[in-house]
């Protein structure tokens, strides 16, 4: 057949054959008595075949090398194919882990109240003012609490102020006694890895948030801390404790044995009549405890006196139980599956009902249940490996696994 019916057949272009020809990806093919090209069937299916391979997102030079592999090896060409494909896969899954990431951050950046762009924290308003910090005027207060759930009915308060979500996980991952900086670069690098978007933009608004936090302290503004009873917010709030200078006069702490964001901005306005100073002793006491957690001393800070924070010890005790060998989490979801298979949420619940504090978010537990399948203890029914957790993986796909324990035997 001529070249513009192997061209319309294959699918492409005629200059997309004689590209091929050029590059020797496809054999110069026989001409007829008048010098005309002339293509078979085989010429076609080829052609069909390496338009297939660039829908798999092989490169042409990618697919250049497994034709040569197979010409010079046909035995053993599909084998080695077979790894070139499994490594574009990897590659493949690189990606959509990257625009997971990408999507994850873009939601948290969504979740930023917008509204008052002089007051606010999100990387919109940074935009808008030219890197500028949010405008906090003579006797206003800043507010920090413990995540944007709280901060944005704060925002609807009559309070006044600038609201700002400490947001960090401090109870998983690594935590370390080293200057702000390089604290900043290991948290946003490990919350990075889990998905929660990219390192460099996570460690930047870390930065923005203790910038602002130390601006307001340096500047005497009053500071505002809301934050719970549980395990989540009371590092949250050592780890803002560790910061107030010595001396600092107009730090109040508004504390909650309930859930700050189930209530109405009127609810919270009436907590604020409950708030109490940070003394010296008080902020010295949250610092203190700060570097026990960073240093892994707990055990001998528990020895001391903290009933200037009533919340302290029973929050650190718990962190004890989550950094033993198999955390308390880990043992609570496997005492759950004890009878029988169970999904991701139902598995969640089960975790909440034994705490006494709730503390740990749904995400961070599908993230616990990941790494109980790593490490041997469960298993999917039914299907192959564990899929990711999100944000990494597909929420739905996670949520639609049964889990259940595995074989003792096997591990």
């Amino acid at each position: 057949m001529r070249i513009g019916e192997a061209a319309r057949r294959a699918g492409v272009n005629v200059e997309t054959l004689r590209y091929y020809e050029r590059r020797g990806l496809l054999p110069e093919p026989d001409r007829s008595l008048g010098g005309q090209r002339e293509y078979d069937e085989d010429t076609v299916r080829f052609v069909s075949a390496v338009k297939q391979a660039q829908t798999l997102g092989l490169s042409l030079t990618e697919i250049e090398d497994v034709v040569r592999l197979a010409r010079r090896d046909p035995g053993g060409a599909p084998e080695a194919i077979r790894r070139r494909f499994e490594a574009k896969l990897s590659e493949v899954d690189g990606e959509i882990a990257g625009l997971r990431a990408t999507r994850t951050g873009l939601e948290r950046a969504l979740d930023e109240v917008w509204a008052s762009v002089p007051q606010s924290t999100s990387t919109a308003a940074y935009l808008v003012r030219g890197g500028r910090h949010p405008e906090l005027a003579a006797g206003e207060a800043l507010h920090v609490t413990n995540g944007e759930s709280v901060g944005s009915t704060l925002r609807a308060t009559s309070l006044g102020g600038v609201v700002i979500a400490w947001q960090d996980v401090l109870h998983e991952g690594p935590l370390a006694d080293v200057p702000a900086e390089e604290f900043r670069r290991l948290r946003a690098g490990f919350l990075a890895d889990q998905g929660w978007g990219d390192a460099a933009a996570i460690a930047g608004e870390m930065r923005r948030r203790d910038d602002l936090l130390e601006r307001a302290l340096a500047n005497g503004h009053p500071v505002a801390l809301w934050f719970e009873h549980d395990l989540f917010d009371q590092l949250q709030l050592l780890q803002v404790l560790a910061v107030v200078p010595e001396g600092a006069r107009t730090v109040e702490l508004i504390q909650a044995d309930g859930n700050l964001g189930a209530l109405t901005a009127a609810e919270l306005e009436r907590l604020w009549a409950f708030r109490r100073p940070v003394t010296r002793e008080f902020a010295a006491l949250g610092g203190a405890a700060w570097h026990a957690v960073c240093a892994d001393e707990i055990e001998p800070f528990l020895r001391r006196d903290t009933s200037a924070l009533p919340y302290l010890a029973p929050a650190l005790r718990r962190l004890l139980e989550e950094r033993e060998p198999l955390p308390r989490t880990d043992r609570q979801l496997l005492r759950a599956l004890a009878d029988g298979p169970a999904s991701p949420l139902e598995l969640f619940a089960a975790n909440q009902a034994a705490e006494e504090a709730i503390f740990l978010g749904d995400a961070w537990c599908f993230l616990r249940l990941y790494r109980l399948a790593e490490q041997g203890f469960v298993e999917p029914v039914g299907i192959g490996p564990m899929p990711f957790p999100p944000p990494r993986g597909d929420r739905d796909a996670f949520l639609a696994v049964q889990l259940q324990l595995t074989d003792p035997a096997a591990r």
